[in-house]
């Protein structure tokens, strides 16, 4: 599974470049400032949950616990969800397409994800930790 989450988290990164430099340069002299903001919001929230990703599959490769396999999982999820309804709703406004609302009421459920993440991310950095302990507390040499 990790090499999926760092392949994703890849894709994720380019793609966050692409689309930051297309809303920069393309977009942008058609959007409003709060529409710039919302835009430029998605691409930020996206690179930072690649990053986490990243950082996931590297310690799932380490430690394959489940909650650190979750913790993938979730900022996936939200980085469809979260920072794919902000740019969405860029682009409806753009075009000046009305009720926009349904797709707003999806990028809370990314934010959950994306806090899912954080906290399943957490749990396996807390087990990780545990395991490299002996019985004394004292770190295990290797």
């Amino acid at each position: 599974m990790y090499r999926r989450f760092l392949q994703i988290g890849t894709i994720s990164g380019a793609l966050a470049v692409i689309i930051g430099a297309f809303g920069a340069h393309t977009l942008k002299p058609m959007m409003s400032p709060d529409t710039i903001n919302t835009f430029e919001t998605g691409v930020r929230y996206q690179f930072y949950h690649t990053f986490a990703l990243l950082l996931a599959a590297i310690l799932y490769r380490r430690s394959p616990f489940k909650s650190l396999e979750w913790a993938g999982i979730f900022f996936i999820s939200g980085i469809i969800l979260f920072s794919g309804s902000l740019y969405a709703l860029s682009i409806l406004d753009i075009s000046g397409a009305v009720g926009l609302g349904g797709i707003g009421a999806i990028t809370p459920l990314g934010g959950a994800c994306f806090i899912a993440g954080w906290i399943s991310l957490f749990m396996g950095v807390r087990k990780s930790s545990h395991g490299s302990r002996n019985s004394s507390g004292n770190q295990k040499s290797e």
